[in-house]
């Protein structure tokens, strides 16, 4: 389910955490990587990243978990961009993932 948000609406971990319980997702610390490293990346390049670029950038950041896809599709099980994307709080991407 993507959850309709207004323009003006301001993203924040509660509102992260309804969305994610909606998703039927407990939202863990590798799940809280995720979220946030989507919204730096987003914020910083005004892009939604492909996986690829995720993963590399997860995998400078934190270098703790051993990051791959199938890690990544473990945690957002309907589409490791879409869905995570969505409870980042990030408007809807045009692209089809």
């Amino acid at each position: 389910m993507y959850l309709y948000r207004k323009k003006n609406d301001s993203w924040n971990e509660k509102l992260a955490i309804k969305i994610s319980s909606l998703e039927n997702i407990i939202l863990t610390t590798n799940h809280w990587k995720v979220i946030y490293t989507l919204r730096f990346l987003y914020i910083k390049y005004n892009i939604h990243p492909n996986l690829r670029i995720l993963i590399n950038t997860l995998k400078k950041k934190h270098k703790d978990v051993y990051w791959d896809s199938t890690i990544l599709f473990n945690l957002f099980p309907n589409g490791t961009i879409k869905q995570a994307s969505n409870i980042a709080g990030l408007p809807k991407s045009n692209v089809c993932l």
